[in-house]
């Protein structure tokens, strides 16, 4: 199963939904990735699909440092699962991968 591909991620957190943007891509064999949002990019590290089963992690310095753990299933172009922040409770995540040709003006 390929996860490549740009996905819109909504995070609900204590504070409302933060919007993301995490894109995926293969190379060599290893996954890579780098996510956007609240004006800033961070790269994504330790990305492992195991079966439909995908985590990675994340630090973020809006609206807050933290350092963030994902673990989501991917059905198809869709995704749902959590996000932790150290102590903190987790916090629902779903997404969307969003077609390439959208992006081939």
């Amino acid at each position: 199963m390929s996860v490549e591909g740009t996905w819109h991620l909504s995070v609900s957190t204590p504070v409302g939904k933060i919007k993301a943007v995490v894109e995926l891509r293969e190379r060599d064999g290893a996954l890579t990735g780098v996510a956007r949002g609240a004006g800033e990019e961070v790269p994504l590290s330790g990305i492992t699909l195991d079966g439909d089963r995908l985590t990675w992690k994340q630090a973020v310095t809006e609206p807050l440092r933290l350092n963030l753990a994902f673990d989501v299933t991917v059905d198809g172009d869709t995704l749902r699962g959590v996000s932790r922040a150290g102590r903190l409770p987790s916090s629902k995540v779903t997404g969307e991968r969003r077609p390439e040709r959208e992006h081939q003006a």
